[in-house]
Order: structure tokens, then sequence, then C-alpha cells
């Protein structure tokens, strides 16, 4: 446990028993660290005898997150809810103001103190509260610490959506911002949760063969850029509409992750035009102390880890695909 968490533990607890009614929300495009992460709170929240409510946020939550409390998450994005009706909001996982939400401006009423809980290396700290350490791996490795030292009692579902979170953002306990507490945590969750493996498997078997139609389409396009050490696979939003496929229900992490298997590649980027003129960005590195790919996704706007990190960039797939080319070479000197 970190002195981040010491220091900021006994403050966020007494907002917490302060607050009548609080929010939560998933963040866009929604990972198992943010929906984990968000289930947990709201758990424990719920211990201490709180009114919450938690949003999915601007979209649907993947049916292969069969997390315990999924089904309490409410249906709706930031935009869509009377902000005014909330005393505190406890922004999980979520980089910057943006991450709340993509479909509408964020504006926290003056009403509403916000409490950010976060582990990425760009957060500013953009709350009331804020308790940000980027030595974590995931935002659930910091909850479980947090909520212990709060002194919330764990319980299973608690224990599988934190466990979830941390399997998923460590990319299966394999990304280099994993340390001996990540596996000391995972431990406790999974002996508190002994059939996590059982929601491990459900998300990793729900794939649909529309799923496959959008990977062949990014693999189809694939490029590779100074001497086959940078790749870039893409699908536009034709392409989608061709193949009668919603852009806005892929996310593009799923190819990136898979193109940084391949031997020769040092980073891998997949863009999906899932808008006119709106570019998602996802990229990974094999070696992130020499190819931070935090670096190149602050540089075009997002954020995110060393390993893992993404941006959206407004323009058109040729002009993005330019730019991340450019961008690319002048921050790694390929």
């Amino acid at each position: 446990m970190t002195e981040t968490i010491k220091k900021q533990a006994p403050l966020i607890l007494e907002e917490i028993k302060k607050a009548n009614s609080i929010l939560l929300h998933c963040h866009p495009h929604s990972d198992p660290d943010s929906v984990g992460s968000v289930l947990a709170m709201k758990f424990a929240l719920e211990q201490l005898g709180k009114k919450v409510t938690a949003i999915q946020g601007d979209n649907e939550i993947p049916e292969a997150f069969a997390f315990p409390g999924v089904e309490t998450i409410i249906k709706k994005s930031y935009g869509e809810i009377d902000t005014k009706e909330f005393d505190l909001f406890i922004i999980l996982d979520s980089s910057t103001s943006e991450m709340i939400s993509f479909k509408t401006p964020v504006v926290f009423p003056e009403s509403m103190k916000t409490i950010v809980i976060d582990h990425h290396i760009n957060n500013a700290g953009y709350g009331s509260l804020n308790c940000v350490d980027a030595s974590y791996p995931a935002t659930a490795q910091i909850l479980f610490d947090l909520l212990k030292e709060m002194g919330i009692k764990l319980d299973h579902d608690m224990a599988i959506n934190l466990f979830m979170g941390i399997y998923t953002d460590t990319g299966g306990f394999k990304y280099s911002a994993v340390t001996s507490a990540t596996f000391a945590a995972a431990s406790e969750l999974a002996s508190l949760a002994p059939d996590f493996s059982k929601t491990i498997s459900i998300m990793e078997n729900s794939n649909t063969m529309e799923k496959f139609t959008y990977i062949s389409l990014a693999l189809g396009s694939l490029k590779t850029y100074f001497s086959d050490r940078f790749a870039i696979a893409s699908v536009t939003k034709s392409q989608f509409d061709s193949a009668h496929l919603d852009g806005e229900n892929y996310s593009p992490s799923e190819v990136s992750g898979l193109l940084r298997s391949v031997k020769n590649f040092d980073i891998s980027i997949c863009l999906i035009e899932s808008a006119e003129g709106k570019v998602r960005m996802s990229s990974r590195s094999k070696d992130p102390v020499k190819f931070d790919v935090s670096k190149l996704a602050v540089a075009l706007g997002g954020g995110g880890h060393k390993s893992a990190a993404g941006a959206t960039i407004n323009l058109a797939m040729p002009e993005a695909i330019e730019k991340v080319v450019k961008t690319a070479k002048e921050l790694y000197n390929f």
C-alpha cells in the first residue's frame, strides 16, 4: 500500500460519510477495470448504508461482462441524468473529465463534490479530492488497498469485480507494472471468490461472428512502417457500414493487443473510424521503457499507460494515420 492511499483513504471516507446520494459511472467503451471498480465501490458504499446510483456511461456494457451486480447499473450516460440529484460523484478509472462522456460536455454542479480515483499517468487530478497513483497497474488494485484501509469488509461479489479489473488491466498479469503486491491482492481476492475462473471463462469465450468480421477487416488493412517495427491496422466508417457493423460497439484494443504478439512489432496500433472524422486509437508496446506509448497517446490528445494507451483523433482516417506515423517518428526517432 502506497503513501497516497494511506493519506487519501480517511479523507475519502469522510466525504462519503457526509454524502446522501452518490453517483458512479463507467467510462466510454468500458473495460472490466472500469465496470469491476464501479461495482466493487457500489457494494462498498451500500455496506456503509449509502444511496448509490451507477450509470453505464456512453456505451452499453458488453454482455460478456457477467460480473456480480452488473444488472444494477443504469443504462444512462452522464448527459441523461440530473447531476443536481447527487452530492458526491466518485469518478473511477477516468484520466480526464472528458473520459466521463464523449457525448456531452461534462460539467460538475457546485453542489456536487467529486472524488477522482485512478491509475493513469496523465491524470492531473481534476476532482475536489484526488487519489491518483500511477504505480498501480489497475484502478481495481487501488480500490483493493483503499477499501481495506477504509475498513470495508470485502465479500465474494466485491472480490470477483476487483479481481476481474486487475486481471484484465494487467493483461493477465503480463504487463510491466505488475508487482508482487498485485499477485498478493489477486491471491486474497481469489480466496474470497474461488469461482473467479468461471467469470473469466464467460468473458473470454463470448465472441461473436460480427466481432471476427471486424477483426478480419482490421487485419486486412495492416500496414507496417520503420522497417516493420511499427504496425497500424485500421477500419474506416465505410468499411463498418458495408459490413453492417456499428463501429461504436468495437474496441481497437482487441486488435492492437493481438498485433503486439508479432515478433517484429515494437509498437502496435489499431485505428477505428466509428463516426465520420472521429478515429479511436489503441496502442500497445512490447518494450514500454524504450517505447512508452503513453507519450504517443498524450501527444494525440489522449493518455494511458507506458505499455497500453489510447486517444481519439478528430480527423478522417487517411489524415489520422499520417498524423500517428509522423508523431511516432518524432517521438521515438524511428
